[in-house]
């Protein structure tokens, strides 16, 4: 009989977290945006390599949205140097599909990304470079 029940409670507890993860939806995540128009306060790490040339592509093709330095100005896009984009929960790869393929909107209230046209996978590797060492060089790891 305890075998049953146990049975019983392992398969609710399957269920509903099946249930929760089926219909479930990412929240937007408000911020106060710091005295520049930015939605985070970062601090920018003296750069190398990679970083260096992928710092001068992220501002030719996605400072406009992502604002200086990855931190957002209010209202464009969502901030890179942020906990959300962890590599634990956005991956590299993450980063390379965003550009290519475009992003569904799901964590801010941005809106969708576009597709980025002109980029090689060269350059958006260099681009990951750069924001990675922002988010390390801000305890993003």
């Amino acid at each position: 009989m305890l075998k049953k029940g146990l049975l019983l409670a392992m398969i609710a507890a399957i269920a509903g977290f099946a249930y929760w993860s089926f219909f479930s939806k990412d929240e937007p995540i408000a911020e106060a945006t710091t005295g520049n128009g930015a939605l985070v306060q970062i601090t920018v790490p003296m750069l190398m390599g990679n970083a260096v040339v992928g710092e001068q592509i992220f501002n030719a093709k996605c400072a406009a949205c992502h604002g200086d330095n990855a931190a957002d100005r209010q209202g464009s896009g969502p901030p890179l140097v942020h906990k959300i984009y962890e590599p634990s929960h956005h991956s590299d790869m993450a980063f390379m599909l965003a550009p290519r393929q475009g992003v569904r909107a799901h964590h801010w209230p941005f809106g969708d990304m576009p597709p980025i046209q002109g980029l090689t996978d060269g350059d958006i590797k260099q681009v990951i470079s750069y924001v990675r060492t922002l988010q390390q060089a801000n305890g993003i790891k």
